[in-house]
């Protein structure tokens, strides 16, 4: 009973927090997230003048 009683009072607190306010973003986050393309020359290190 105090397990119950428990769980249902960190629901209401997290409810009150506003935990389960928006719904719909973690959705679609994932639709929106920049994919990781190839480095292009300008990222990559260039050797220092002494190895040329």
């Amino acid at each position: 009973m105090v397990l119950a009683v428990s769980f249902l009072f960190l629901f209401f607190k997290a409810n009150k927090d506003g935990q389960f306010e928006d719904s719909h973003t973690p959705a679609i986050r994932i639709l929106f997230e920049n994919k990781q393309s190839k480095p292009s020359k300008k990222d990559q290190p260039t050797k220092p003048k002494s190895y040329e």
